[in-house]
């Protein structure tokens, strides 16, 4: 993960964003942006059409992906996002991956 200048702080948390995000190549610009920021953890599609990701991440980092989510990608149409912190101890991830549909 790369070094933002914080207290070295690593956060995990859950999204789930529903709209139009399936089907418009949502999932493999998530899996870029979050490498971009340094974020690891993974992203699927939902059976019910919302794409789930988990994020790990230094509170800033976490902050801009999610920020992202709402507005980084054009094609998308997002309703809404969930976002819910993972309380420790959770698992350490150490790349960010695109999972299969649940």
């Amino acid at each position: 993960m790369q070094s933002d200048g914080s207290d070295g702080t690593l956060e995990t948390r859950l999204a789930r964003v529903h709209g139009r995000v399936q089907g418009i190549g949502y999932r493999e610009a998530c899996v870029r942006r979050a490498q971009e920021l340094g974020i690891t953890g993974w992203v699927r599609n939902r059976m019910d059409e919302s794409v789930e990701l988990m994020l790990q991440g230094s509170p800033a980092q976490l902050a801009e992906m999610c920020a992202w989510l709402s507005d980084g990608m054009p094609a998308a149409l997002v309703e809404r996002i969930e976002v819910t912190d993972v309380q420790p101890p959770f698992a350490r991830f150490h790349s960010f991956e695109r999972l299969p549909t649940l």
